[in-house]
């Protein structure tokens, strides 16, 4: 797979995992149905946790629950140790 088209992927998954802790966070101030945390984790696990982490911090959301950002932290670890391998291999 070429650059551009791999890029334009990884912005667009990171985005939709900022657009969804700022979503999840309206909600929750509203009372309404809520994303579920399992698709949070799972937007990150698929290459959107800078998005994830970005949405954390700017909407202040999901930060003090520990069943939550222990998978978080968990699956940003993985992907640096895999990133870290692949460049180690090129």
């Amino acid at each position: 797979m070429s650059f551009w088209p791999l890029a334009a992927t990884f912005a667009a998954i990171n985005l939709a995992a900022f657009a969804a802790f700022g979503v999840d966070k309206a909600r929750a101030r509203r009372g309404a149905g809520r994303i579920r945390e399992r698709t949070l984790l799972l937007l990150a696990l698929i290459g959107g946790t800078p998005g994830a982490y970005l949405g954390r911090w700017r909407f202040r959301h999901k930060t003090r629950k520990v069943a939550f950002f222990l998978p978080l932290h968990a699956i940003a670890l993985a992907q640096a140790v895999l990133l870290g391998w692949l460049l180690m291999r090129t």
